[in-house]
């Protein structure tokens, strides 16, 4: 079995953090329990190192990996929104719920594999098994619906997560949060970090002059009020970074949780069975062979149109 491998060099601005998380999160290459769990050998500069090793700009990293046994994909037919679809990209409005990956306790009925089935039936004759090549270019939550695009071939994926990397594509995400925001459009920022009291949550902290800089990853989001009542609000958030929770995290720091979040916010009153509020609305990229961006866009879904029709009253 033929050893799959990356060289290349850490980017400028991307060293400080851990190596396994580089490789995931940077490039893309493995997760953080694929790099525990697989036999990855691991050299920067020339020497063995750990996945826990700190990378900095420039530093030459060699990875070697066995390429996916016997945890493979399997192909699933699930009934998917498609936005758009040809040979090389899928665009897919993903419904709240679904699990982009698999994962401990979700090997099945995730979004890689349905698109593993839709590729077998659009590019037949090719390996069945995408391994961890599942083609996604970025990442929802579980319960955070909305658009969403993957690749069919390598090159495509390579093309479309380049643009993320360089932060040229557009996303805008739909929020019903709790509360009003102090400014009716404004941006969060600060470093977003894991939360030490508990490993399934992360925290932001703003960047202070004078103070030393904290452990994280700089983060931004834009957001604009589009309509408040007494105690709620709809958000138009344009993230311009894609950190883990990222949107989350920033709304609950400026006093406005998302309504339904289990993790950031609390139980609601009113609407006691609320889920997730958070919608990907649109995603602005330039697909392959095509030289300016397309918008994707998925309506908002009914979870939210009812609450915004209760909301808004009789009449």
């Amino acid at each position: 079995m033929e050893a799959e491998s990356y060289t290349g060099p850490v980017a400028e601005g991307e060293g400080g953090i851990r190596l396994d998380r580089y490789a995931s999160e940077n490039l893309k290459l493995l997760s953080r329990s694929q790099m525990k769990n697989r036999l990855v050998k691991i050299r920067v500069n020339g020497r063995d190192v750990k996945p826990s090793r700190l990378v900095k700009t420039g530093d030459m990293l060699e990875l070697s990996w066995l390429p996916q046994g016997e945890e493979t994909i399997e192909a699933e037919d699930i009934p998917l929104d498609l936005l758009y679809e040809d040979n090389r990209v899928v665009v897919v409005n993903k419904k709240q719920g679904m699990v982009v990956h698999p994962g401990a306790g979700n090997r099945r009925g995730t979004l890689a594999n349905a698109l593993l089935f839709r590729r077998t039936l659009l590019r037949p004759g090719e390996d069945g098994v995408y391994g961890q090549r599942t083609g996604i270019v970025h990442r929802l939550d579980k319960d955070t619906s909305g658009v969403i695009i993957a690749a069919y071939d390598d090159e495509a994926l390579a093309f479309l997560s380049n643009q993320f990397k360089e932060r040229t594509i557009g996303k805008r995400y739909a929020a019903l949060v709790k509360g009003r925001p102090a400014e009716t459009r404004g941006k969060i920022g600060g470093l977003i970090f894991r939360d030490p009291r508990d490993r399934k949550k992360f925290s932001s902290s703003p960047l202070l002059p004078g103070f030393p800089e904290p452990k994280g990853r700089n983060s931004l989001s834009f957001y604009r009020v589009i309509k408040s009542w007494d105690a709620y609000s709809l958000l138009l958030v344009r993230p311009r970074t894609g950190r883990t929770h990222q949107i989350r995290v920033h709304l609950k720091s400026i006093g406005t949780p998302i309504l339904g979040d289990p993790l950031y916010g609390s139980r609601d009153g009113r609407f006691p069975g609320a889920t997730l509020m958070l919608h990907s609305l649109s995603l602005s990229i330039t697909l392959p062979g095509e030289d300016f961006p397309r918008r994707f866009t998925a309506p908002l879904p009914e979870r939210m149109k009812g609450i915004i029709r209760c909301l808004n009253g009789p009449g």
